[in-house]
């Protein structure tokens, strides 16, 4: 077979998968040197960090409800009782920061928001060791990086790198002409069906109940909602904590599945007095009970409740979810792409849950990694994903193409990578790299 026909072969592969549309122009000669030689790299040539700033209105004074954390046990850390007061529209001044990578021929690759702590390491410790490296060779570069300092193994280190990872996702899409999924083996299903998050919304029983019933009529057959009331906080903490359970149950009816996070806010004994209240309304899970390295104390909840137990957003590898399916502590894990080590990594903590038949239902920080990721993998591996509904309004503003929840799922994605593409109209300043 004659090379160029290899090449038309291969581009009309590509182009099968992407439905018959056209590769980008800038894509297309690339995919077809590798189509020719197979051995091409995609040299990075350039990684800079987008400050974006802009604005939009919101209404003041509501969804500021906070919940439990760990400083609630002091008195003078523990925020007082809050109530929604609407002051009518006010105007938020809002930034974000993407990682942008540029490769060989100009192609690039886009991905975030990401934090600003993790970006600074991105900026500062990660970039002088990626330019010249092959973008082409993601399992190799997350190796090197997690290998490259001694502290990479958790925290913001571990962010920078599911930042740099997610952003080489990116930029294999677009070369492929893809949607990340595909590379991955999917997708699995036409559509994602998300559980919603009411973070921010009032406890107020008389709001709960109104939030809740608007929810359910947006198609949400799950809702978690975030208690506000700990150890710090006594018997009458408690005593709201269980009403809002009771509420919420009266209210739905006892189709919708509940799920209640305490953010690490309270302890073991704590989490069971609250759990042998309130079981007989059949919570789906509790989530991060107490502070992830306690894993005797989640051992113990899971042995000692039938409420399920979930965690996992401050998982930092699978090898930290390999030590908690091996102590039987969890129900359900919630590692986060842009946390624990991007894409890649989340894939592989999917694998080790497999093999305990642990469902991963990714953390819902950011969205598109955690959506290519459930469309790409069995959903009895990955059933569902997180939509935290009052954050998402706004939360990727700078972008023309936001992901869509509609009946409480997310349609499968067409668009080359993450297709994550700035809306120039609603950025008001841009600025390339961090000031520390």
């Amino acid at each position: 077979m004659s090379s160029a026909l290899n090449r038309r072969s291969f581009l009309g592969l590509i182009g099968a998968a992407t439905g018959g549309s056209a590769l980008p122009l800038a894509v297309a000669p690339l995919v077809a040197q590798t189509a020719h030689s197979g051995i091409s790299q995609l040299r990075i040539e350039s990684v800079e960090l987008l400050e974006l700033h802009g604005h939009y209105t919101s209404v003041a004074g509501v969804n500021k409800q906070a919940q439990v954390n760990p400083e609630d046990v002091y008195d003078s850390l523990r925020p007082p009782e809050y109530h929604d007061n609407p002051r009518g529209d006010s105007l938020v001044k809002y930034e974000a920061v993407y990682l942008r990578i540029r490769v060989t021929g100009g192609l690039e690759g886009l991905y975030g928001p990401i934090e600003r702590e993790p970006a600074l390491i991105v900026q500062e410790r990660l970039r002088p060791f990626l330019i010249g490296k092959d973008a082409l060779g993601g399992e190799v570069l997350w190796d090197q990086m997690y290998r490259s300092d001694r502290h990479s193994r958790d925290g913001y280190y571990m962010m920078a790198i599911s930042a740099v990872d997610n952003t080489l996702w990116d930029i294999r899409g677009k070369f492929y002409g893809v949607p990340v999924y595909r590379l991955l083996g999917g997708p699995s299903r036409d559509k994602v069906e998300m559980y919603v998050s009411a973070l921010g919304s009032s406890l107020e029983l008389d709001k709960v109940r109104t939030r809740a019933l608007e929810l359910q009529k947006q198609g949400f057959r799950y809702q978690k909602w975030f208690i506000a009331y700990g150890p710090g906080s006594g018997p009458e903490g408690m005593r709201k904590n269980v009403e809002l359970v009771k509420t919420l149950r009266e209210t739905l009816g006892d189709d919708t599945g509940l799920m209640f996070d305490t953010f690490s806010g309270w302890d073991q004994n704590y989490a069971l007095e609250w759990a042998h209240q309130v079981e007989k309304y059949r919570p789906r899970w509790m989530e991060e009970v107490t502070h992830p390295e306690k894993i005797g104390s989640f051992a113990e909840m899971h042995r000692s409740t039938t409420v399920p137990i979930a965690s996992g957003e401050h998982f930092y590898g699978r090898w930290e979810v390999q030590r908690y399916l091996e102590k039987g502590a969890l129900s359900v894990v919630q590692a986060d792409p842009e946390w624990c080590g991007g894409l890649t990594e989340l894939i592989k903590i999917g694998t080790v849950c497999s093999l305990y038949d642990i469902p991963v239902i990714p953390h819902g920080h950011s969205l598109r990694a955690a959506v290519h990721a459930i469309f790409s993998q069995s959903p009895m591996t990955f059933p569902l994903g997180e939509y935290l509904a009052i954050k998402m309004q706004h939360y990727h503003h700078f972008e023309k193409n936001p992901m869509v929840v509609e009946n409480a799922h997310i349609s499968l994605p067409t668009g080359p990578g993450f297709d994550i593409q700035l809306d120039p109209a609603k950025i008001d300043s841009q600025k390339t790299g961090l000031q520390g």
